[in-house]
């Protein structure tokens, strides 16, 4: 097609626009110095009375003119967005120009030139340079229109991947959404130099800055919904080196949930996350959690919301929303009742340390499957003046919930821990460690309920953490702030945390912590230089800051202790990490009363003592 020639030529010249226009501006300056000759002397007479000097004056003046509209900046311009402003500039840069030549004319004698050429000759510039880029602009609003059917300037698009999903992406979105689909790129070598829906295959995936550069490319689109995760990961690090922003078509599982291909987005926690996530049995899980009455404490957190949202799936009779934060528990409240009409909620403002209500909600409500999301988990805020309202609600609130649900009958009981909890070097992981040993404590007491825990890195997206941290600092132009250039950190993502944590409660043994097989850690400083080019900025726009750790934080986290001994299970990536009944589970009860009664006078360093009391592994900085 002639009109995709013109433009895939137009833009091969685009890296060189500025020489180009340089030399297009002395050529229409040449051809102005003739044309005011023309006009001033007629046809019959424009060649034949010029002095024998006139070559000169004139290669002079095209020089001094090109110098000029280089002084002011007039090919840095962009033709396609030429107007008035353009036309003010022009005018000023040959009317200087013009009064330079004819001052150098008349102060070397140069009196066969005439000088109403000299007066005419920036007037026929300022035409010429004018009419050109208008007409440039002309020609490329038509293309515009030929090609994409809006003469408005569109996004660009070259989409990896040539399969169904770049097919069906390419027929969703290719003139009707603001878009311009240039071309594919896939590795396949049968797909390169074919059409895909009418689009060119131009190359391999490893060519992408190349023909981003070439084409003018604005966007690059990641459309490999069924590749494996080391192949997509692979794209998205061949598209964050173009230095443009990188947006992926969804995902097999959101495909799944009735998104469609063309409904593209920002890259997400989960396609930087850097392995396969884990399949779960959805047949147990349903039976698990069919028809059952499911209580979730701290229901509104990143969580206790997806885990809300999970559960939902599974037709329960009936949830009952736990939850301290009035907004958190109308926001998930809200979301549960649109995408869920017919499920009964149970919306309950409570507080994990308030033993009686607690009582009070399990005894009408009769839950029979008990998540405990309620914590604080920010490491910082917890490890200066807030340890003991840390301790009462991670370390008392667990246990509060565990004596509620067994006095109540409920079947099963699972602790969301973390694996800050493993050593724990902060007052936040000690009291998670300490919670574990509760539940320990609770599955030895012989109750017919279920105690078990699941263990888990860092999750992606969630409140605090610091994919929306790392966001919103892109978002500002940086800086990015790391503590430290080689701390790692184990992540998942919040859906695969919740489904690990269903899934706990529906193959749980009573004592049983469940950990999930996270991979190789990442980085924490690759993760932030992979949204900073993801998001279309480079490092040198966008720095990374090194701050220094903060205090009671490690340089990487550990899934299991040394100590723990660890039983696989039927799932290949899930494994169990039995607690040790020590001396300080079967205590831990007597040891939180006697905590809890020094009081929040205790100081800072009381607080941590008593810490070490019950988890000696607990190395306080």
């Amino acid at each position: 097609m002639f009109w995709l020639s013109l433009d895939t030529f137009l833009t091969r010249i685009r890296p060189h626009r500025e020489r180009l226009s340089v030399l297009l501006d002395g050529l229409i300056v040449a051809l102005a110095w003739q044309a005011t000759y023309l006009f001033r002397l007629g046809f019959r007479y424009w060649l034949i009375e010029r002095p024998g000097y006139d070559g000169a004056v004139m290669a002079g003046l095209v020089l001094l003119y090109m110098a000029v509209l280089w002084l002011f900046k007039v090919p840095k311009g962009m033709w396609r967005f030429s107007g008035f402003g353009e036309i003010k500039r022009l005018t000023a840069a040959c009317a200087l120009a013009g009064l330079l030549g004819a001052t150098a004319v008349l102060m070397f004698h140069l009196s066969g030139v005439p000088r109403a050429v000299l007066a005419l000759h920036p007037v026929f510039c300022v035409i010429g340079l004018a009419m050109m880029r208008m007409g440039y602009r002309m020609l490329y609003e038509h293309m515009r229109g030929r090609i994409s059917g809006s003469a408005q300037e569109q996004r660009r698009a070259l989409i990896m991947g040539a399969g169904d999903a770049g097919r069906l992406l390419v027929a969703g979105i290719q003139h009707h959404q603001g878009w311009v689909v240039v071309g594919f790129l896939d590795d396949a070598h049968p797909k390169q130099g074919v059409r895909v829906g009418g689009v060119p295959v131009l190359g391999a995936l490893d060519q992408v800055a190349h023909f981003g550069e070439l084409h003018g490319i604005t966007h690059v689109i990641v459309a490999m919904p069924t590749a494996t995760l080391p192949e997509r990961r692979r794209a998205l690090e061949l598209a964050g080196q173009t230095g443009l922003p990188v947006l992926t078509v969804p995902s097999s599982a959101e495909l799944m949930q009735g998104r469609h291909v063309e409904q593209v987005r920002d890259i997400e926690p989960e396609d930087l996350l850097g392995r396969e996530p884990v399949q779960l049995d959805e047949g147990g899980i349903s039976e698990c959690l069919s028809g059952k009455v499911v209580l979730i404490t701290g229901a509104g957190g990143s969580i206790g919301s997806e885990l809300c949202r999970q559960v939902a799936r599974y037709g329960p009779q009936k949830i009952v929303l736990y939850e301290l934060s009035e907004f958190a528990l109308y926001t998930i409240e809200q979301e549960l009742s649109e995408k869920f009409p017919h499920l009964m909620l149970v919306r309950l403002v409570g507080d994990v340390k308030d033993l009686e209500h607690l009582r009070l909600v399990f005894g009408r409500y009769k839950p029979q499957i008990v998540f405990h999301a309620a914590a604080y988990k920010h490491v910082p805020l917890m490890e200066g003046e807030n340890g003991w309202a840390c301790l009462r609600n991670n370390t008392l609130g667990t246990y509060n919930a565990c004596r509620a649900a067994a006095e109540s009958g409920a079947e099963r009981f699972v602790l969301i821990s973390t694996d800050k909890a493993v050593n724990p070097t902060n007052v936040m992981g000690a009291t998670k460690r300490a919670a574990e040993l509760v539940v320990s404590h609770m599955a030895a007491q012989g109750h017919a309920t279920r105690f078990m825990a699941v263990r888990f890195g860092n999750v992606l997206g969630s409140s605090g953490s610091v994919i929306p941290k790392f966001k919103e600092q892109i978002a500002k132009g940086g800086p990015v702030t790391v503590t430290h250039p080689e701390i790692t950190r184990y992540f998942m993502t919040i859906p695969e945390a919740a489904r690990l944590v269903v899934q706990a409660a529906a193959i749980g043994e009573t004592g049983h912590i469940y950990v999930l097989d996270m991979g190789e850690p990442i980085k924490i400083a690759n993760l932030a230089k992979d949204m900073i080019r993801l998001s279309g900025h480079s490092l040198e726009r966008i720095h990374i800051e090194f701050t220094g750790l903060r205090s009671g934080e490690k340089l990487y986290e550990e899934l299991l202790a040394d100590a723990d001994a660890t039983l696989p299970t039927r799932f290949e990536r899930l494994r169990i990490a039995r607690l040790d009944d020590s001396a300080a589970s079967r205590d831990v009860i007597d040891w939180l009363g006697a905590t809890l009664n020094q009081g929040a006078q205790a100081d800072d360093q009381a607080l941590r003592q008593a810490l070490r009391g019950c988890v000696p592994e607990y190395l306080s900085s």
